[in-house]
């Protein structure tokens, strides 16, 4: 009898310690792909070029999957040696902590939770197990112990003066890449907006107010209702820009995405994502959107899979990037690969020489590349990690700045 409890225990041990070793890495290779199909050939331009650009990705969900950000892997769409390989300079990687089942573009309650499994299958911390707080604050942890171990080829960007250090180390060399945390959806917070200081002390520059379904802030575009901001979450969008960090639109309800183009004072992004003009996805922004985004001085990252430009080709990207040009200014585009965020791609971003290919094809010039791969992220991301502190007299509603106050000159209609 013994023996055969024993057995029994043994058999146990060994299936726990083979799920827990192998279900995460298979889990990932089944949501974060490359499809495979053919690729443009790169041109001497593209490639010459490509090496001189100051390369910015505003979103990537890399921190989510349990493996070493340092090493290369044969998954998933980003490291630091595949970021090396394609010549970013500035990679954005957010904290995504909760995900409904059945997750779909169109309508999701927050009653359930798929990351919770995710969490407990790759053995995190068991503070995380309950928390969405404190999953975010171990993706920060991740992170910062990338950064130290990493021989300064990995740096952590917090601050305006973080980007100009960067900028000075990178010239003329493909090493070191900073990277900056963001938050994909504020849920974690509550209704608490005091800890919205917990997540800036950990390194939180940017976030977006609501994921896959509504929260206490505002409404999802994805969500039940798909309301507006509530009165918490205009007191967060309001925090957040005097601290300095970033409003991200992206999976905004459209009422959420009019009050915060309302309310802001500062330049706004919508991290990831398409335009529905060149791809007719609930979540992507209509021209109005894409207008009252480019008020406010801001960035629409295009993404690179296929509910953001209805395909996964480089030449699909382009074309979207490309309407944002014409509509609103080259000042306005940006990149927003969405990579390692359960998302089918045509190329990881060591190939990224592949979206200026394409924008070269698409008729940009060497100085419109420039700007929409990086150049635009770098001066939005500087302006606004800036803390804002009112001057005397200051207006104190935000509704009563006027957005053409807030658009760079030159840059909008």
């Amino acid at each position: 009898m013994r023996r055969w409890l024993l057995g029994i225990l043994i058999v146990a041990l060994l299936a726990a310690l083979a799920f827990f070793t192998l279900a995460p890495g298979m889990l990932e290779r089944s949501m974060n792909k490359v499809d495979g199909k053919p690729l443009p050939t790169i041109s001497a331009h593209a490639k010459a070029l490509h090496q001189t650009l100051t390369i910015v990705d505003l979103h990537s969900d890399s921190l989510l999957w349990s493996r070493d950000f340092l090493d290369r892997a044969g998954r998933g769409h980003m490291d630091l040696p595949r970021l090396e390989d394609g010549h970013v300079a500035l990679q954005v990687l957010a904290s995504t902590t909760k995900s409904p089942k059945g997750q779909n573009y169109d309508a999701n309650g927050g009653d359930t939770d798929n990351i919770t499994a995710l969490v407990i299958a790759q053995l995190q911390p068991v503070r995380t197990w309950n928390s969405l707080l404190e999953r975010s604050l171990w993706h920060a942890e991740k992170l910062h112990r990338a950064v130290a171990a990493s021989n300064g080829q990995l740096r952590a960007v917090a601050a305006s003066a973080d980007i100009d250090a960067l900028l000075a180390a990178r010239a003329g060399k493909a090493v070191p890449v900073g990277a900056m945390l963001s938050i994909e959806g504020l849920h974690g917070i509550g209704d608490d907006v005091g800890k919205l200081d917990k997540l800036y002390a950990a390194g939180f520059r940017m976030a977006g107010l609501t994921h896959f379904f509504d929260n206490d802030l505002a409404g999802s575009m994805h969500g039940l209702k798909k309301g507006g901001l509530t009165p918490l979450g205009r007191q967060v969008v309001q925090a957040m820009e005097a601290k300095g960090m970033i409003v991200d639109l992206a999976h905004c309800s459209k009422a959420c995405v009019a009050d915060i183009l309302q309310i802001a004072r500062r330049p706004v992004v919508s991290s990831h994502g398409g335009v529905q003009a060149t791809c007719r996805v609930n979540r992507n922004l209509d021209d109005a959107q894409i207008r009252g985004l480019a008020a406010t001085g801001g960035l629409i990252g295009i993404g690179y899979w296929d509910a953001a430009v209805c395909d996964t080709s480089p030449a699909s990207i382009a074309r979207a990037m490309k309407h944002v040009k014409d509509l609103v200014g080259i000042g306005h585009v940006a990149l927003g690969s969405d990579y390692d965020g359960a998302t089918t791609v045509r190329f990881d971003t060591s190939q990224l020489v592949q979206v200026t290919q394409a924008l070269i094809d698409a008729g940009f010039s060497d100085d419109e590349i420039r700007a929409a791969m990086g150049g635009n992220a770098i001066r939005v991301l500087k302006a606004g990690l800036v803390p804002q502190t009112p001057p005397p007299g200051a207006l104190s509603d935000p509704e009563d700045v006027p957005h053409s106050a807030l658009s760079e000159p030159g840059k909008t209609p």
